[in-house]
C-alpha cells in the first residue's frame, strides 16, 4: 500500500502542534546529526503508541462494558477507520522497534496492544459477517457488481486522496438501492478489516471466521435448492416422477447458483481478500468446492442410472443443455487451480450425458428395427402407432438441434450404403456434407418408413396399403414442416417426401377408382343407343356402389389431404358423369325401373364422395411384430409407387 508517512501516525490535536524548531539552536545544531534523528524517530514512535493505547484500550472489551457490548464499526464508522489507522501505523512501529532493540518495555506493550486491536478486529468482523448475512447473501453482493470490477471499485483506505470513507459510501449509495447499499458498506468494512488483520499477521484468525459463516451459507443455499448427496443406488429404486422432480429442482438450482450463489460468494471473496491471490483462493476454495461438485455430480449419477423412461432423454438434453450454456460462467468462478475438480467433475458430467443420448438413440433406433413387419393394418389406413411416437419423439428431439448436433458431432453417421441413395441425391447446389445429427435424423425417419413399408407387404388390399403409406407418410412431412426437424433436414427432403406421399395418393385413386371412371365413355355425350345407355348405367352403379362400400371404413386422417383427395376424384367421376347423365338419361327415362338403372343423380356422386375417408375413427394400429425385413428390402418395397 502507498505509505504516508510517519507525518500521518494517528495524530490529534494536542499533538498536531509539535514544532521542530528547538532543533534550529546553534548549540543543538553543533551535535552530530546522528543523535537528533534518533530522537526525533523514538518521538513519533511514542507518540503512536501512545495515540494507540488509547483508542485500542478504549475498545478493549476485557476493559471497558461499553466495548463489550457495542460495535465500533456501526456506533462510528470514523472512529473505526482512525482505529485501522492506528493499528497499521502500530505495526510499522513495532518493525522499527525490532531494528533498535527486540526487547524493549515499549516493543513489548505494542505487541500487547496489537494483541488486544486484532481481538476487537476479529469480534468486528464476526459481527459484521454475521449480522449482515441477509445483506451479504449472494444474490445481493452478484447483483451489486461484477467480479471484475469488485477488485478494483474500492480504494486503499491509507491512500492520500481527499475523499473520505463515508463520501465514498454515500457516492455508491446514490447509485444503487438500499439493501446493495448496505452490502456495499459491509463489504467495505470486511475489506478494511481483513487488509488490517492480514498485514499484521493475523490472517489466520481472519481467514477461520470467514470461512465458517460463509462456508455455512453455501452450503444452506444448495440444500434450499433441492440438491444433496444421494447415491446411484438411491436413483435406480426411484419412481420415475420422483427422479424428474429432482432433476427439475437441478434444473432451477444450476439456473440459480451459478447467477448467484457461486458467483455472489466469488465477488464477496475477491473483494475482502483482494489484497492476497493465495487468501482469496484458499477461501473460495474451501467454501464452494464441495457443494460444486456435489452440484455437478448429479447430472452423472442421472446419465450412469438403469432408470428407463421415454422422458429420460429429454431430462438428460435439459442437463447437458444446463452445464453447457453456463460453462463459461463455470470456468470464471472456479478458476482457480484449487477447483479444477470443480470444472472436472461438471465437463465429466457433460461427456456422461453425451455418451447417454447417444445410447438412448441407438436403442430408440434398435427398437424400431425389432419392431415386427407383420402387423396388420387397423383403422382404414390411419396413421399407425408407431408413426405417431416415432414423430413425436423426433420433433421434441428436434428442439435440441444445437446441442445435439455437438453431441453427435464426433459421433459417425449411418453407414452411406444403409441409406437409400437418394438422400445423398440433393438437388442443392451445396455440396458440403450433411451434419452428423441431420444424417441420424433422416436415418431414424428412414427406418421408420420401412417398418411402415414392411406392415403393407402382407396386405392383400393394396387400395388400402396406398391409403396407409399415403397417410403415414403425409404425417411424417407434416411434424417435419412444423417443427425444427425442418431445419435438420432441409426444403429439399420436405419437397421430395411430399412429391411421394402424392403419389402414393395417386396410386390409390387410380386402384380404387380407376374402374369406376373406366365405366364411362370417353365422350360422354356421343351418340349411344339407349341399351347402350342403359348397360353403362348399370356398370357405374355396380362399380361406384361397391367401391364406395369398400372405402367407406378407409380414413385419411390430416383434413387437408383428405379434401385434396376427394376434389381429385369428384374432378375426374363427377363431371364426366354428369354429362353423360345429362345427355343420356332422358334415352332410358321410359324403361320400366328407371330408378334403379339411374340410381345416383350428379349431386348424389358428389355428396357420397364428400362423405368418404372419415372411417370408423379406429386408427389405431399395432406396434408389436416380427423381425424386419433387410434394408435394402425394405428401400425397395417403400419406393414402389
Amino acid at each position: 500500500m502507498p505509505r504516508k508517512g510517519m507525518r500521518s501516525i494517528c495524530f490529534n490535536s494536542k499533538t498536531s502542534s509539535f514544532s521542530m524548531s528547538r532543533y534550529s539552536s546553534p548549540a543543538r545544531n553543533s551535535i552530530s546529526t546522528g543523535t537528533p534523528r534518533r530522537s526525533f524517530s523514538e518521538s513519533l514512535i511514542e507518540q503512536s503508541i501512545e495515540a494507540a493505547t488509547v483508542l485500542i484500550n478504549k475498545w478493549n472489551p476485557e476493559t471497558s462494558t461499553y466495548a463489550k457490548v457495542t460495535s465500533l464499526f456501526y456506533e462510528s464508522k470514523s472512529e473505526a477507520m482512525q482505529f485501522i489507522r492506528c493499528v497499521n501505523d502500530l505495526q510499522k512501529s513495532m518493525h522499527a522497534l525490532v531494528t533498535e532493540n527486540s526487547t524493549s518495555e515499549k516493543l513489548v506493550h505494542a505487541q500487547n496492544l496489537m494483541q488486544i486491536a486484532m481481538k476487537r478486529l476479529q469480534k468486528e468482523f464476526y459481527q459484521i459477517l454475521s449480522m449482515n448475512r441477509a445483506h451479504l447473501d449472494p444474490e445481493s453482493v452478484s447483483a451489486r457488481s461484477s467480479r471484475a470490477s469488485a477488485r478494483s471499485s474500492i480504494s486503499d483506505f491509507d491512500d492520500g486522496g481527499s475523499v473520505s470513507h463515508d463520501d465514498e459510501v454515500r457516492n455508491v449509495g446514490d447509485s444503487i438501492d438500499e439493501v446493495e447499499e448496505v452490502s456495499s458498506i459491509a463489504m467495505t468494512d470486511l475489506r478494511s478489516i481483513a487488509e488490517c488483520m492480514i498485514s499484521s499477521g493475523y490472517a489466520k484468525e481472519c481467514i477461520s471466521i470467514y470461512k465458517i459463516i460463509r462456508k455455512s451459507i453455501i452450503d444452506e443455499g444448495i440444500y434450499r435448492l433441492g440438491v444433496e448427496k444421494i447415491s446411484s443406488s438411491q436413483i435406480n429404486k426411484m419412481d420415475w416422477e420422483v427422479l424428474d422432480r429432482r432433476i427439475k429442482d437441478w434444473l432451477e438450482a444450476v439456473k440459480v447458483s451459478m447467477a448467484t450463489l457461486f458467483n455472489g460468494e466469488r465477488i464477496l471473496c475477491d473483494h475482502v481478500f483482494a489484497s492476497s491471490d493465495s487468501i482469496r483462493e484458499s477461501c473460495f476454495t474451501e467454501i464452494s468446492k464441495e457443494g460444486a461438485t456435489l452440484l455437478f455430480g448429479f447430472p452423472e449419477l442421472v446419465a450412469k442410472s438403469k432408470k428407463s423412461h421415454p422422458e429420460k432423454i429429454f431430462r438428460v438434453l435439459d442437463m447437458y443443455t444446463a452445464i453447457s450454456t453456463n460453462w463459461i460462467e463455470i470456468d470464471s468462478i472456479f478458476s482457480f487451480e484449487s477447483t479444477v475438480t470443480v470444472r472436472a467433475q461438471a465437463l465429466n458430467s457433460l461427456n456422461k450425458l453425451s455418451d447417454t443420448v447417444r445410447s438412448m438413440l441407438s436403442e430408440f433406433e434398435s427398437t424400431m428395427q425389432k419392431d415386427s413387419s407383420k402387423s396388420k393394418i387397423h383403422g382404414g389406413g390411419g396413421v399407425h402407432t408407431l408413426t405417431l411416437t416415432t414423430m413425436n419423439y423426433l420433433s421434441l428431439l428436434a428442439d435440441y438441434s444445437n446441442i445435439l448436433a455437438d453431441i453427435f458431432a464426433d459421433w459417425p453417421p449411418p453407414p452411406r450404403s444403409s441409406l437409400p441413395e437418394s438422400y445423398f441425391e440433393s438437388p442443392s447446389t451445396d455440396d458440403s456434407p450433411a451434419p452428423a445429427i441431420s444424417m441420424r435424423m433422416a436415418w431414424l425417419i428412414v427406418v421408420l418408413l420401412c417398418k411402415l413399408d414392411g406392415k403393407v407387404e402382407h396386405h392383400k388390399d393394396v387400395c388400402l396399403s396406398y391409403i396407409f403409406l399415403a397417410n403415414n407418410l403425409n404425417h411424417v412431412v407434416s411434424k417435419v414442416q412444423t417443427s425444427n426437424l425442418k431445419y435438420l433436414l432441409g426444403e429439399d427432403w420436405i419437397a421430395k417426401h411430399e412429391e411421394k406421399m402424392k403419389l402414393f395418393a395417386a396410386n390409390y385413386e387410380r386402384l380404387a377408382w380407376g374402374p369406376v371412371i373406366a365405366t364411362l365413355p370417353e365422350n360422354p355425350t356421343a351418340t349411344i343407343t339407349p341399351a347402350q345407355a342403359k348397360e353403362i348405367f348399370r356398370k357405374f352403379n355396380s362399380s361406384f356402389d361397391e367401391t364406395c362400400r369398400k372405402q367407406s371404413s378407409f380414413v385419411v386422417s390430416d383434413p387437408k389431404l383428405r379434401d385434396e383427395m376427394k376434389v381429385s376424384l369428384a374432378r375426374k367421376i363427377v363431371p364426366s358423369y354428369r354429362e353423360f347423365y345429362d345427355a343420356h338419361r332422358s334415352n332410358v327415362v321410359g324403361e320400366r325401373n328407371v330408378g334403379l338403372i339411374v340410381r345416383f343423380a350428379p349431386e348424389d356422386v358428389g355428396n357420397y364422395l364428400s362423405d368418404l375417408f372419415f372411417g370408423n375413427n379406429n386408427n389405431s394400429g399395432s406396434t408389436s411384430v416380427s423381425s424386419s425385413y433387410s434394408s435394402s428390402h425394405q428401400r425397395h418395397s417403400w419406393s414402389r409407387g
